[in-house]
């Protein structure tokens, strides 16, 4: 009996599975340390635990992003091994914050699937929580990815396809216990624009742009443990290409978006998004965003806005061609719910 194991294909897969995830990972400072020297990421209330205390929280928490990447990272060999690619998200809610020194773990649950009409991969559906070392919840999303069939002859299974909510509902988002931005400090956040300045249809070009590295993709996905083969085996695609991880340009977009979205401080729903294209070492990555939603939250001086970032190797503010598809130019389209003061 084989030792090793090659991951799940799309047959290994039924609707009401549920795979406890292996591996918990203790997260330190020295996270948010190499997070902020992969992206360039400057929201102060993940950078300054003064600032953070001066906010009404006992310290800096870890990047919501950070902590999203690392839950994620822990579900790659049961649900994405085998991967074509990662799809989409839905129904994310960050529940509470990480700090240095709490240990994550994930677990996930089979909600669909789907063969493809190929007969040589289907989508898998599952809810994915991330728990803390006294199995708190700190984090949870769907997110669906077409994976590999193992066996070409193994029979579909009955198709199911989950009825995902089409945006979390504002007072289902989590705030953070003690948030108060009564008192907030916008010249060390780095701007000035609070929540009552921005308007429900409102782009905004975030200007920079970032040329994607090969060894700062590799990086990034070893910290996550993300082990997809996809991101490291350059023969595992037919081009000869290792795919970006798809968290890489959704963490470079959000870093990028500081330029105009300083304030916009925690990420607390994610009501969905899509990989669009996909992205490769060298390309150059720049991000612009659109304000979908506003709603006014129980904290002190905090608002909620709805947000949805582009990442793009192209022009601002072009999304879809006449076909309703994403242009060929589009890598992220994420639509979120992050804090800011009002």
């Amino acid at each position: 009996m084989s030792k090793t194991a090659a991951g799940r294909f799309f047959e290994d897969y039924q609707p009401g599975q549920v795979i406890r995830h292996a591996v918990p990972r203790t997260v330190t400072l020295g996270e948010r340390a190499l997070y902020h020297a992969l992206y360039p990421a400057r929201h102060a209330l993940a950078s300054s635990d003064a600032f953070a205390r001066a906010c009404g929280l006992p310290a800096s928490p870890l990047d919501d992003l950070a902590a999203f990447h690392v839950v994620f990272g822990k579900t790659v060999p049961d649900v994405s091994l085998n991967a074509v690619a990662n799809l989409g998200y839905a129904e994310g809610r960050w529940l509470k914050p990480v700090w240095p020194g709490d240990t994550l773990r994930s677990e996930s649950e089979v909600i669909g699937v789907k063969e493809n009409s190929n007969g040589k991969s289907g989508v898998v559906w599952v809810r994915t929580r991330g728990l803390n070392q006294n199995d708190e919840p700190v984090l949870e999303y769907v997110r669906w990815v077409m994976v590999r069939k193992g066996n070409l002859s193994a029979p579909a299974p009955e198709t199911v396809i989950p009825d995902l909510a089409k945006a979390v509902d504002p007072s289902a988002l989590v705030i953070p216990d003690g948030l108060d931005f009564s008192g907030y400090d916008f010249g060390l956040a780095g701007e000035p624009h609070r929540w009552g300045d921005y308007e429900v249809g409102e782009t905004i070009d975030h200007v920079d742009g970032v040329t994607i590295e090969e060894a700062e993709h590799m990086m990034a996905t070893r910290l996550w443990q993300n082990t997809a083969k996809v991101h490291f085996d350059a023969t595992y695609r037919p081009d000869g290409k290792r795919l970006i991880y798809g968290g890489h340009v959704i963490s470079m977009a959000r870093a990028l978006s500081f330029n105009g979205l300083a304030n916009a401080q925690l990420i607390v729903g994610l009501n969905g998004g899509a990989h669009a294209n996909p992205c490769f070492a060298g390309d150059t990555v720049r991000a612009w965003s659109e304000v979908l939603d506003k709603a006014e939250t129980p904290a002190p001086g905090v608002g909620a806005i709805r947000l949805r970032l582009v990442a793009t190797t192209g022009a601002p503010f072009v999304l879809k061609g006449d076909d309703g598809k994403y242009l060929p130019e589009v890598l992220l389209d994420l639509d979120y719910w992050a804090l800011m003061p009002v």
